[in-house]
């Protein structure tokens, strides 16, 4: 079991910027990548970014160029540094940690308000 809980949303003029943190909690040995996904009422859970154990990251492309994610190995924490926010960008954002084939642990969410 991974327990994930998210903290750092908050409500942001259009531009401005955010950070948000995950803390990972539990059998982290056996995390393979862990992600920020986000979503809207009425819409699917959207991945935003991945950063897998090796390093290696990805990004939705409406993000690309203003979020970033990173991790702090020793703290089994991730972060995604949100710049240039837009109000597109409102979302509940969850933390997400894959184990295996379809084995995925998500946080309780952290609402992200931008206004115009």
């Amino acid at each position: 079991q991974v327990q994930l809980v998210e903290s750092g949303g908050g409500l942001v003029q259009a531009g401005g910027s955010l950070r948000l943190a995950c803390a990972a909690s539990g059998s982290v040995f056996g995390i393979n990548a862990m992600g920020w996904y986000r979503q809207t009422p009425g819409k699917q859970r959207e991945q935003v970014a991945v950063i897998h154990s090796a390093g290696g990251t990805s990004y939705v492309e409406s993000v690309k160029g203003r979020f970033t994610i990173s991790r702090d190995a020793a703290k089994n924490r991730v972060y995604l540094q949100m710049n240039s926010l837009k109000p597109e960008d409102t979302a509940v954002y969850y933390c997400a940690a894959e184990t295996g084939p379809e084995k995925v642990y998500w946080g309780q969410g952290t609402q992200v308000t931008v206004s115009s």
